[in-house]
């Protein structure tokens, strides 16, 4: 019994490292790129579904530069506004 449950574990296991790779962010980011840093600020009194969540743009770094180190998953790429966005 213990040896079946065992495997089964192990399989599970595999199966939910599967999937969490198929979304982390393996690629990382090149020296000189813009991210948004995943940061959820909770204010008492307001809907934290209307706080913003992420800041940034901030600039990837030099690894050996001391700077604010985050886990690489907390990070999105930032993309420049369309020229014409917010004009009717």
């Amino acid at each position: 019994m213990q040896k079946y449950l065992r495997q089964k574990m192990r399989i599970e296991s595999d199966r939910m490292k599967t999937r969490y790779d198929l979304r982390a962010n393996t690629g990382g980011f090149q020296v000189g790129e813009k991210v948004w840093l995943y940061n959820p600020k909770r204010t008492k009194g307001k809907s934290p579904k209307l706080q913003k969540s992420w800041e940034g743009p901030y600039s990837v770094k030099n690894p050996q530069a001391k700077m604010k180190v985050v886990h690489i998953d907390r990070l999105t790429l930032y993309q420049e506004p369309h020229p014409n966005e917010g004009e009717t």
